[in-house]
């Protein structure tokens, strides 16, 4: 599927719909872009992912710093607390407002004002950052990137960070050698 955020700050998306990553309030594959229901005026970034063995699932932030999910959600990467697939946005249970997103696979990444990150969502490969290989149903804070981080990307089942100085941190999932650290192992820490 894919999605656009438009100059009056909705989204509009199109394609294949079987988890509800339209976010239109349906299940149905549309050949041509439909308004997510609910944000209708404020988005200020998306990030969608493909659909990846089953569902893909598409994630927002409106300008008032909350971030909004929807799609598939087996492992809680819509951030909402249940693993329950959602057609319509909803709000991801964060305390921290977001300013990024980025989102993997089956994992959700924020930036978050004024400068760290959050993750949620599937973990077995360490993509969270947070120190373990648990998946998560609502936002966990990356171990030592609470400050400092400019930017935010997620891979498949990794994530990398581009800091305030210049460096880059990534971790999660590294059998190619994604991390760029000289081994093959997943690392659950950046």
């Amino acid at each position: 599927h894919t999605c656009a955020l438009t100059n009056v700050g909705t989204v509009r998306c199109w394609g294949a719909n079987k988890d509800g990553e339209l976010g239109d309030g349906t299940t149905l594959d549309r050949l041509t872009p439909v308004t997510v229901t609910g944000l209708l005026s404020g988005v200020v970034a998306i990030a969608t992912n493909g659909a990846y063995e089953r569902g893909g699932h598409t994630c927002a932030v409106l300008n008032s710093g909350t971030a909004k999910c929807w799609g598939f959600n087996e492992w809680g990467q819509l951030g909402d607390g249940t693993t329950i697939s959602r057609s319509i946005p909803v709000v991801v249970g964060m305390s921290a407002s977001a300013t990024a997103i980025s989102i993997g696979r089956a994992h959700s990444c924020a930036l978050i004002s004024p400068s760290g990150v959050m993750c949620w969502g599937a973990g077995s490969s360490g993509e969270l950052g947070n120190g373990s290989y648990a998946d998560s149903l609502t936002p966990v804070n990356v171990s030592g990137l609470n400050t400092g981080v400019a930017q935010i990307a997620a891979g498949g089942n990794h994530t990398c960070a581009l800091t305030s100085l210049g460096g880059v941190k990534c971790w999660g999932y590294n059998y190619y050698g994604q991390l760029g650290n000289g081994t093959y192992s997943n690392q659950n820490v950046p």
